[in-house]
């Protein structure tokens, strides 16, 4: 804002010294205005919003568009819950140890043995290592997951909280 004040300023002067070199104080008065007015206009288009772009999605979704993704996302969940031990880390796992740092309030950051006894605690010592952030395996990406049975005991667990 302080620009647009002395960028607006320093073309009021140059306009003015420009009239009076010219040695025409009668363009004094009308150059100044068109001047002023120029910089007025430009400051309001410097502070009008910007128009939103037709790219943005809609925020205003209706109730059945929104069943319908939320559907989707499940299926697309439990079939992940199905699949290799890869598919659980890559999608299913993120999901699984953000939800449980949100509702219990622990941060892996802060305190790794809190977080992780906790979450012993709370989903017992065979269903942990498949909600553990750290415990992704590379080795073993082809192998099975634990399976949809798995899913829904952790999710039921994490509903309790």
């Amino acid at each position: 804002m302080i620009r647009v004040v002395l960028f607006g300023t320093a073309v009021v002067l140059a306009v003015e010294l420009f009239s009076l070199t010219v040695d025409r104080r009668s363009f004094l008065l009308l150059a100044s205005g068109v001047a002023v007015a120029l910089v007025l206009i430009g400051f309001l288009v410097w502070l009008a919003p910007a128009p939103e772009s037709g790219d943005k999605e809609q925020v205003d979704l209706s109730p059945v568009e929104s069943l319908q993704r939320w559907r989707v996302r499940t299926e697309t969940m439990l079939s992940w819950s199905d699949g290799t031990r890869g598919e659980w880390d890559r999608h299913l796992r993120p999901i699984l140890a953000r939800e449980f740092q949100m509702a219990t309030g622990h941060k892996q950051s802060k305190d790794r043995a809190a977080f992780h006894e906790s979450g012993k605690v709370l989903f017992g010592p065979e269903l942990w290592p498949w909600v553990d952030p750290m415990n992704v395996s590379y080795a073993d990406r082809s192998a099975a997951g634990p399976g949809r049975e798995a899913l829904e005991v952790i999710l039921e667990r994490l509903e309790k909280l």
